[in-house]
């Protein structure tokens, strides 16, 4: 089996702003472009029972669209929740510049299971969240295609690996993961 995931576009807003769980649109070409890119990666004929899921979020949703749009093949897509990206609290729609260092390294010295900005998720309910996609997702025995966020992605490369939640922030992947980005996995 094979999972697709692929990172909505850029949003529309001021760069080095927190916006997590905050429902933001993403530029519409950009949007379009990437759609373009991964409707043609995805090749011809696509695997039987391939299935569409996209975050609830209008970022993703915006893609999911335009995917299915170019895609007539795929289902209608589909909206979970589990894919959405992490809850940051208090510190959505701030900029990340304006998080007081001691509230930020308070939730690195718990990163497991403090809260992000104070009233956001933990890791490992964030963790926990996407689990239960990556699961159903196991379990279904069908491809599919995930439109989603870059924390999802990393959360997805842990489960992956076995880990269901990481025991400290250094465990958390870093690697870059671009505006409209896809990678694949296979189990």
């Amino acid at each position: 089996m094979k999972l697709w995931l692929v990172r909505h576009a850029p949003v529309i807003a001021e760069a080095g702003l927190c916006y997590g769980a905050t429902d933001l649109a993403a530029h519409h070409d950009a949007t379009q472009a990437a759609a373009a890119v991964v409707s043609a990666a995805l090749g011809t004929p696509l695997p039987q029972g391939m299935v569409l899921v996209s975050s609830p979020l209008q970022r993703c949703a915006a893609l999911a669209k335009s995917i299915a749009a170019l895609r007539p093949d795929l289902p209608p897509c589909r909206y979970d929740a589990n894919l959405a990206e992490m809850n940051f609290g208090e510190w959505e729609g701030a900029p990340w510049q304006a998080v007081a260092r001691s509230e930020f390294d308070a939730w690195m010295t718990d990163f497991s299971d403090g809260r992000a900005g104070r009233t956001g998720e933990s890791t490992r309910l964030f963790m926990q969240r996407v689990g239960v996609a990556w699961d159903a997702w196991r379990t279904s025995g069908n491809d599919a295609l995930w439109v989603t966020h870059a924390g999802v992605m990393r959360a997805v490369s842990l489960l992956q690996r076995g880990v269901r939640v990481p025991a400290i922030a250094a465990d958390w992947p870093a690697h870059p993961i671009a505006f409209g980005e896809w990678l694949t996995v296979e189990v």
